[in-house]
This record gives structure tokens, C-alpha cells and sequence, in this order.
């Protein structure tokens, strides 16, 4: 019993630990300028500013920042969940000429990092044929840029998503695919109809991981926009760090309410979260 006391204790402790830069950051966005900027620290504000929200929001255009960043978020997390639940079945569940070659491609990618890649990815979207002016060849126009296409495209699949649906639809017995063919299922409805449904764990798990990375991204938005109509949330933030100065409680004051969709994702998919990091990775 000591020890575990022992264990949730420090558990307890981590946790906190944890915490703490959070607690900081919701605490701060309460506190005025002079609070902050004071040689004496205080944890709990002396004068609870809730104005300061109302203030952080009345600069700039926070309904379009929010609106932009949820349609590129939602759209790159639905194809990025088909997309490498799909490609995930083929390696796991399909035989065919070159998988294996294939997969170890798909591994490289999981090891290349996205500043390597970054610059050409940027170039192929500029120079994509057809879209902002250009022409049949990539000439001419500006391509993708500042545009809702220019900022999924890049990122509707990823090796890690692969490999993760690929190491637990592994977990699944052979004679669940013998079992559907006998029955004369196809191989797509199979997967949409069988795997699909069971995949509630790796898909939540993905989903986490995907709608953080896309909606915490800023180095390619500030890339790939130059105009107002298009900012993200992460862009938005960057009004309230002045050359000489920044407002700490309106930029922890916006920070707090950019960080609360993804707090209230994962509390309402940690069930399945948890579950796809158990079994992922687990062969039957």
C-alpha cells in the first residue's frame, strides 16, 4: 500500500510539474502590464483583468483567424485519416508486387526532416499547374499561394499516419479477411464495412496528433499567405509582440482561448487516445 502511495504521489507531483507552464499562462492573461513587468512575482493576480480577453480579441480579425485555421484543420484531418487508414490496410492487410520496397519508402519519409522539404514543397505549390494564374506548365502565376489548397495539400497524408494504421490493423487475425471473402465481400468493402468500424482507437489517436500539428503550425502559413483574409490563429498571435515590446497578458489572454479546442479534443477522445497507443504496435 506504502508504495503505492508512493507512485500516485509522485505521479501527483509530475502532473503538476506539468501543469504549471499552463496555470502560469491562464494566470497571466488575468494580470494588467504592470503586474507582470513588477521586480516582485505573484502567482495569483492582484486585479483579475477580464477585460483583457475582450481586449485580445478586438485585435485583429480573430473570427476569420479561428474561421480559417478550423476549415484548414477539419479538411486536413478528414482526407489525412482516409487517405493513411487506406494506404495503413494496404501494407498491413494486401499482397502485392513491391509492398514491402514501398513501405520502407514510406519510412524514409518518417525520417527526412520537414525543413528539408520544405523550400521544394513550396516551389511545387507555386508552380502547380492551372491554379492563380498559372498555365499548363506552372508559369505565369502564383500557383497555390495564400490559399486554403496550398496549406492541406502538403499535409492530407504523412508517412508517420502509415505507419501507425499499418502497425494495428496488423493486430487483427488473418481470419477476420478469410472469414469476409468466404462471405464474398470485396477488398474496399472490407475495409470500409469491417476494419473501418474497428479503428476507433488509431483513427482518434491520429486525429490528436494530426489536428495538433496543423492547428499549432505556423512556419508554413507565414510561408504561404500574405494577406489578412488567410492568417491562422498561430499568425494572429504574433500581433501583440511589438519591435520593442510585447503585451504578455493580451498575447497569454489569446494563446489561452487558441490552446482550448485542442484541450476540449482531447478530453472528449482520450478514451480512445489512450487505447491506440496500448494496442498500436502490438502483432497478433
Amino acid at each position: 500500500m506504502s508504495i503505492t502511495i508512493l507512485v500516485s504521489a509522485i505521479m501527483l507531483a509530475v502532473a503538476l510539474l506539468m501543469l504549471f507552464p499552463f496555470m502560469l499562462m491562464v494566470v497571466t492573461s488575468f494580470k494588467t502590464m504592470g503586474e507582470i513587468q513588477s521586480p516582485t512575482f505573484s502567482f495569483i493576480p492582484h486585479k483579475w483583468m477580464f477585460q483583457n480577453y475582450v481586449l485580445a480579441m478586438s485585435k485583429g480579425d480573430w473570427l476569420r483567424y479561428f474561421y480559417n485555421s478550423f476549415v484548414i484543420t477539419v479538411i486536413t484531418v478528414v482526407a489525412s485519416l482516409v487517405l493513411n487508414s487506406m494506404a495503413g490496410y494496404a501494407f498491413a492487410r494486401l499482397r502485392f508486387p513491391g509492398r514491402d520496397i514501398l513501405f520502407f519508402s514510406v519510412l524514409i519519409g518518417i525520417m527526412v526532416p520537414s525543413q528539408v522539404t520544405m523550400i521544394p514543397t513550396f516551389l511545387m505549390m507555386k508552380k502547380f499547374p492551372l491554379t492563380g494564374g498559372n498555365d499548363l506548365f506552372g508559369a505565369g502565376g502564383v500557383g497555390l499561394i495564400n490559399s486554403y489548397a496550398g496549406l492541406i495539400f502538403p499535409f492530407v497524408a504523412g508517412s508517420f499516419g502509415i505507419f501507425l494504421c499499418r502497425q494495428f490493423f496488423l493486430t487483427f487475425p488473418r481470419a477476420l479477411d478469410e472469414a469476409a471473402q468466404i462471405d464474398g465481400a470485396s477488398t474496399l468493402r472490407v475495409f470500409y464495412q469491417i476494419y473501418l468500424p474497428l479503428s476507433k482507437p488509431v483513427l482518434a489517436t491520429l486525429g490528436i496528433f494530426k489536428t495538433t500539428a496543423t492547428w499549432n503550425d505556423y512556419m508554413w502559413p507565414l510561408i504561404m499567405t500574405n494577406s489578412e483574409q488567410m492568417r491562422t490563429v498561430q499568425l494572429g498571435l504574433t500581433m501583440f509582440r511589438g519591435e520593442t515590446s510585447v503585451e504578455w497578458n493580451l498575447l497569454m489572454a489569446a494563446t489561452t482561448l487558441v490552446v482550448l479546442p485542442l484541450m476540449l479534443l482531447f478530453l472528449f477522445a482520450q478514451k480512445y487516445f489512450v487505447q491506440g497507443i496500448v494496442t498500436t504496435g502490438l502483432k497478433a
